[in-house]
């Protein structure tokens, strides 16, 4: 069986004991095992800092423009690359193909904005702000960065994160998720053939264990992580509590309000793929749609039905699937409990995808597309995220009940709305209670040059990824203020604090 190990140093684990603990991989179109991942310790991931504290002072020293070469060469062996790790994220993860192509495609996004880093770690520089002095600034690296990456990603985050540390001039560990290790480790390889000094990106798998060391760990001043609501906050609070710099991001519930003038088969095409491309299990899916007035409610329903009904689910390379399994046969599980949950809670099951099986891959980690009407707010399948193939139907009365729902849920990760009101549109971005907004575009995750954050459960901390903001998290700024005396021993040139006078 194929043996997925650490990344330590541009070695794989082979000179490394034994691993006592693996984590099995799945081909989750199929429902066999494909592969065993090793499972670290603190041991481990103690000599990947020391790997990392060999080589991370001189990379930030090398100039921002030698190491902005390294992120060009990286950005073109991933592209050269790209077919070969679509394929494997699939063969993983379950996503068809082109749904990998894109995972790939948007972390290469950020990448593109870290070969900027020369014009994005410039300083700010004031002369003249006191007699004779000059006040000016600098951004310095934090030192050694990690990331916690979560399965439904595991070639975008990784890349988030891992690309703006180190273009910043810090080294980076990942810990990916073991349910899908082996694109991190890939990109690793890349980046050390890109140049990358040894020991500066490093991957070590494994589970809680590894987390707890990550978090407690002395020498790594800052993490960043996406995942569940519930693990982000025990990240942020444990990392908090060791004087940690973090970023946590959780789970999501995100909202797409259907105003009357709304273009609705533009929505029923733009609700086919953010509710169930990638089978759901995205942070910025549309899982609960909000029909304004029973009117527009009864009409997108009517549309929705023959357009969810057409949506092939197929093994993770067929060219002609919209949508491949779920992960593992437990979050297959998890998916139909909530189906089966919001049943018993009253919901209509309109559109069932329970017990969905393939022609010839019955064993698949398959759940069909469901629909679901008469969703409330009092129910727990609305109040928690399914992260399946799970489209909510929640109606709303009127334009200020359909802010006020996505305003009040837990969850404030990202929010849709269509209208061809330009006032209406204006309004609810303004208004509406989470991080990120989307109007006629319904899955409004920002351009890599921007940053990326939700708000409430759905993000913890203060700074968010990648853009200017993700610069800010991996470094931190140094102000200095200088003057250059006279020389003149009389004392007239001296002063206790500059002032502006």
């Amino acid at each position: 069986m194929r043996q997925v190990d650490h990344f330590i140093a541009n070695r794989s684990g082979a000179d490394s004991p034994a691993p006592t603990r693996k984590h099995q991989i799945w081909n989750p179109s199929t429902g066999e095992v494909q592969a065993e991942v090793a499972l670290g310790d603190a041991a481990l991931l103690q000599k990947a800092v020391d790997e990392a504290k060999k080589v991370q002072p001189a990379w930030a020293a090398t100039n921002p423009q030698k190491r902005a070469r390294v992120m060009f060469e990286f950005k073109r062996l991933v592209e050269a690359n790209k077919q070969e790790l679509a394929e494997l994220l699939s063969s993983e993860h379950g996503k068809v193909v082109d749904d990998a192509h894109g995972d790939v495609q948007r972390g290469l996004e950020v990448i593109e904005f870290a070969c900027g880093i020369p014009q994005a770690l410039k300083g700010e520089y004031t002369q003249g702000a006191g007699p004779g002095i000059d006040v000016y600034s600098m951004r310095q690296p934090l030192g050694i960065g990690a990331g916690i990456t979560p399965f439904n990603f595991p070639a975008m985050i990784p890349m988030w994160m891992f690309g703006m540390a180190i273009a910043a001039g810090n080294a980076f560990i990942l810990k990916p998720s073991e349910r899908d290790p082996s694109v991190p480790v890939r990109l690793a390889e890349l980046f050390v053939e890109a140049g990358a000094p040894e020991g500066l990106l490093q991957v070590v798998h494994g589970d809680k264990e590894m987390v707890d060391a990550i978090l407690d760990h002395p020498d790594i001043p800052a993490i960043s992580f996406v995942g569940s609501s519930d693990i982000a906050q025990y990240i942020y609070s444990r990392g908090s509590a060791n004087a940690k710099r973090v970023q946590a991001f959780g789970g999501a519930k995100n909202h797409g309000i259907v105003m009357p003038d709304a273009d609705l088969d533009q929505v029923v095409n733009d609700l086919a793929g953010a509710a169930f491309g990638s089978a759901g299990e995205r942070c910025m899916a549309l899982p609960v749609v909000v029909p304004v007035g029973e009117d527009t409610a009864d009409k997108l329903r009517e549309k929705l039905l023959p357009a969810i009904n057409a949506l092939r689910v197929g093994v993770s390379n067929d060219p002609d699937a919209h949508y491949g399994p779920v992960v593992t046969p437990e979050h297959k599980a998890r998916v139909e409990g909530w189906i089966d949950t919001a049943e018993k809670e009253g919901a209509e099951v309109v559109i069932d995808g329970r017990g969905f099986s393939l022609q010839g891959h019955e064993d698949g980690f398959f759940v069909g597309p469901t629909l679901l009407d008469r969703v409330t707010t009092d129910m727990e399948s609305y109040k928690e995220e399914i992260f399946g193939p799970v489209l909510q139907i929640v109606r709303a009365k009127d334009f200020e009940d359909a802010v006020r729902l996505p305003s009040e849920h837990q969850y404030g990760n990202g929010v849709a709305i269509f209208t061809r009101n330009g006032h209406a549109a204006r309004e609810f971005a303004s208004r509406v209670n989470v991080g990120m907004v989307g109007i006629n575009v319904p899955i409004p995750v920002p351009v890599s040059y921007h940053s990326f954050g939700g708000w409430k459960r759905s993000g913890f901390g203060d700074i968010d990824q990648y853009g200017m903001e993700g610069l800010k998290f991996w470094t931190k700024a140094k102000k200095v203020t200088q003057r250059w005396p006279d020389g003149g021993g009389d004392g007239s040139n001296a002063f206790v604090i500059p002032t502006m006078g």
